[in-house]
């Protein structure tokens, strides 16, 4: 059967009242199925009318409606047709269902550091009918009572309250109303840190494997928790309703969290196995706190459907990022927004499948999974900025309690939203609205100067797009080694029309003027000559680190538009990331120079030459006096990733003995022995000896991506038939895929150029997950040509494509057209 349709939701929404679902999980039942036994109670507004249940066993066994047998057999698809309703109905189903390896519904995970298995439901859009029969969508919503039955040994937590009420059994007490996609439980022999604050029970919960790394990270977990609640109870007329708080770090968690209440999980990556990087630490801190808001913004109150996901994420984003900076150690967390997060939105947003951040016309389920996307993340929090910067906090947080004591425990739309924000602040939101959350699009904020000798005679800001913009201006003086803040003023921006700044006008000549200071807005900036050559020639000696960051990100879009080439930006590279000392700038531009510069914009005969200049950036950097320890560890990924000939011999010693004054931990290990690996200096024997002597899932996944990343003939294709058979998990998955292209002549990457666009459309109907994993982990980025395009055009064109296969083909069609642009 298709996917749930938008029309058929709201028919099923007006018919249907739940009351509440209690499931019974048997998850004892062997290494392939689990029990699922569900009583639903519901009321329907249209006695003896149909309506169908949401349901995807691997078995059927027993199904009961108001005392009345169904036939198993009439299950068609994922739909069970319920007839003659009654004003008030129970039903019972007794089926099995299947273990999920792709983190999809139940995922069952064997640890390979010692055998021991877990579970955790993730039930997504459209995934909750895998673990439990339900009327799965957002806005039929009801309380949860959920009971499982496990090996002794297990622990088990779910959203609610509860525990162990005999050997092997655990039940919890009903959740308040939540959506089915907010149902979760996580089981297996778990090592547990408990904690309170502010009467609110706290849990962290890991692999017993993991434990030492969680003792390590709960301090700091606990201290970022304590912080974003106080944050929020503090912002928030409601407290946190959902009981106990609980954090689960998963194994292959295709996500960076879900915000499940009372139990959100985590992908367990944030545990820090190998050290982090302070920029690590910074967003882990802010997912904690996005997480976290989702309790109100998500779970409290919850989209009606799909077209509205904004209204939950773009919100969490926002907060995520605002508690981190002001109420965490982490104040740069809008550093690293500005020149990481808001890279991955500026790119959605300019491709052919852009969408409206609030859309209109999102008619099926199936479409949701994809639009989690940067739209609803970084430019709807980059929205959400403006908006406050426009009405202030004051009426922000107005409104928003107003929202949440209107549709608490409900459902809501935008337009109930901006009801509630027009009648606290009085101001035209629904104007805004449409002008910032209807349209789609990046809009450009161009500076145009005039100067008769050192004074400027005329100043403007001269507007592309169709969007109003608020916007800090700054102006700087000064040169190398002192760029100094001379002043900083606001300019209201109107569509269509120009904008003087009479605040520059007779001042004198400025070594940089930037639009967007604060980076308050989301817009393309475009510089004027003098302070682009000061953007050359001393971006490293600003002191403000955001400002740095808004300059990089300008950098980036003029390579991305084709308006500075792509040696220019690693001239520029060369010649001021040495001197940068926040590690999430470096990260960011060593990933950007890496995978998209050299990765699709050169000509691969002038790959080496830049790999190598990159290299050569971080050798600096990693040698540089009183470079903190994140910024080496950035650096010294940096070196590992860009070795190439003579450098691998390096390599080769840094396992030996250790890298250059910084510890080589297994995730370094394994990066460097994915180089050495297509590099064919090592092959399958030292892969083998290296993962018997780190069995961790990570190494799992390191020895994955070496295997494929090895040049022969045979590795690839042993490395093709994993990946289109369906044997390998969702990460082992991303991990071979990831491995894939790194080496192999060009001949033989000819061959599999070709054979992926033809066997793409096939594989990408195993799950939406694995089509989003190999049509783009696996896309063939670094074929910039016009070969790769018209190949991938032609299977963009076919009609077996699934509605996630789709996108994520389109969305890289576009990534490798503008590469060809690029390159000319």
């Amino acid at each position: 059967m298709p996917a749930l349709q938008r029309s058929e939701a709201l028919t099923r929404a007006r018919q249907l009242q739940v009351h509440g679902y209690t499931v019974d999980l048997d998850l004892t039942r062997g290494e392939e199925v689990f029990g699922s036994t569900t009583v639903i109670r519901f009321g329907c507004t249209e006695p003896g009318s149909d309506t169908f249940l949401d349901l995807q066993p691997a078995a059927l066994h027993r199904v009961v409606l108001n005392g009345r047998p169904l036939d198993p057999a009439d299950l068609d698809g994922n739909r069970l047709v319920l007839s003659g309703l009654a004003a008030e109905n129970e039903l019972l189903v007794e089926a099995e269902m299947r273990y999920s390896r792709t983190g999809e519904g139940l995922h069952r995970f064997t640890d390979p550091a010692d055998g021991a298995v877990y579970l955790y439901a993730s039930c997504g859009p459209d995934m909750a009918p895998q673990v439990f029969p339900c009327f799965d969508q957002p806005d039929l919503k009801a309380p949860f009572t959920l009971a499982a039955t496990a090996p002794a040994d297990w622990s088990v937590i779910a959203n609610g309250s509860g525990g162990r009420t005999a050997e092997g059994r655990w039940e919890f007490a009903p959740t308040l109303p939540i959506s089915t996609y907010l149902v979760t439980l996580v089981a297996g022999p778990l090592h547990s840190v408990y904690s309170e604050h502010d009467g609110i029970p706290l849990g962290l919960h890991s692999r017993r494997s993991l434990a030492a790394d969680l003792d390590r990270e709960a301090a700091e977990l606990f201290e970022v928790t304590r912080a974003s609640f106080d944050r929020l109870h503090e912002l928030f007329d409601e407290r946190y309703p959902f009981g106990r708080y609980d954090q689960a770090f998963v194994p292959e968690f295709n996500w960076g969290a879900m915000e499940n209440p009372g139990c959100v999980v985590f992908r367990e990556e944030l545990l820090f196995h190998s050290a982090p990087t302070e920029a690590e630490r910074e967003s882990r801190a802010m997912v904690v706190a996005h997480e976290m808001a989702h309790m109100w913004f998500g779970d409290l109150v919850t989209m009606r459907w799909w077209d509205d996901l904004w209204l939950n994420e773009s919100f969490a984003e926002y907060l995520g990022y605002r508690i981190a900076a002001e109420n965490t150690r982490f104040t740069g967390a809008w550093t690293s927004f500005a020149v990481k997060r808001k890279g991955w939105g500026y790119d959605a947003d300019q491709r052919s499948t852009t969408h409206p951040i609030a859309m209109r016309s999102m008619d099926s389920v199936a479409d949701a999974l994809v639009n989690f996307d940067g739209i609803a993340y970084a430019k709807g929090a980059s929205a959400l900025r403006q908006l406050v910067a426009w009405l202030g906090d004051e009426a922000f947080f107005a409104g928003i309690n107003e929202h949440f004591a209107r549709h608490r425990f409900g459902n809501a739309d935008l337009a109930d939203f901006l009801d509630a924000l027009a009648t606290t602040s009085g101001r035209d939101v629904q104007g805004w609205a449409e002008r910032w959350l209807r349209t789609s699009g990046v809009d450009t904020l161009r500076l145009e100067l005039a100067y008769e000798g050192d004074k400027v005679v005329s100043a403007e800001l001269v507007p592309g797009g169709t969007r109003p913009h608020r916007v800090g201006i700054g102006v700087f003086d000064g040169q190398a080694p002192a760029l100094v803040l001379r002043d900083r003023f606001e300019a209201e921006v109107e569509p269509g029309r120009r904008t003087p700044l009479p605040q520059l006008a007779g001042a004198p000549r400025a070594a940089l003027v930037l639009p967007n200071h604060g980076d308050l807005t989301w817009a393309k900036i475009r510089l004027d000559a003098d302070s682009w050559q000061t953007v050359t020639e001393s971006l490293a000696e600003i002191e403000d680190p955001l400002v740095r960051a808004v300059l990089w990100e300008n950098a980036r879009d003029l390579v991305q538009d084709a308006e500075l080439s792509p040696g220019r930006y690693l001239d520029l590279v060369a010649a001021q990331l040495p001197d940068e000392p926040v590690d999430s700038i470096v990260e960011a531009v060593l990933t950007f120079a890496r995978q998209r510069v050299i990765g699709s914009y050169l000509a691969p005969a002038d790959r080496p030459a830049a790999h190598a200049l990159l290299g050569s950036v971080c050798r600096t950097l990693l040698a540089r006096p009183g470079a903190g320890e994140g910024l080496r560890l950035a650096a010294l990924r940096g070196a590992v990733e860009n070795a190439q000939g003579e450098e691998l011999a390096e390599l080769q010693d840094w396992l030996e003995h250790g890298g250059p004054g910084v510890a080589l931990s297994s995730q370094l290990r394994w990066a460097a022995l994915g180089r050495l690996a297509a590099g064919g200096v090592i092959g399958e024997e030292r892969i083998a000896a290296e993962l018997a002597a780190d069995p961790s899932s990570s190494a799992h996944e390191g020895a994955a991506l070496a295997r494929a990343a090895r040049p022969e003939r045979a590795a690839k294709e042993q490395a093709w038939q994993e990946l289109f058979s369906g044997v390998l998990s969702n990460h082992l998955l991303t991990a071979t895929s990831q491995g894939f292209w790194q080496s192999g002549s060009e001949e033989l990457q000819q061959e599999y150029l070709e054979r992926y666009f033809a066997e793409l459309p096939a594989a990408g109907r195993r799950s939406d997950i694995v089509a989003r994993a190999l049509g783009s982990a696996l896309f063939p980025a670094g074929w910039s040509t016009p070969e790769a395009v018209g190949l991938a055009e032609t299977c963009l064109a076919g009609e077996e494509l699934t509605p996630a296969l789709r996108r994520v083909l389109a969305d890289r069609l576009d990534d490798l057209r503008r590469a060809v642009r690029i390159r000319g």
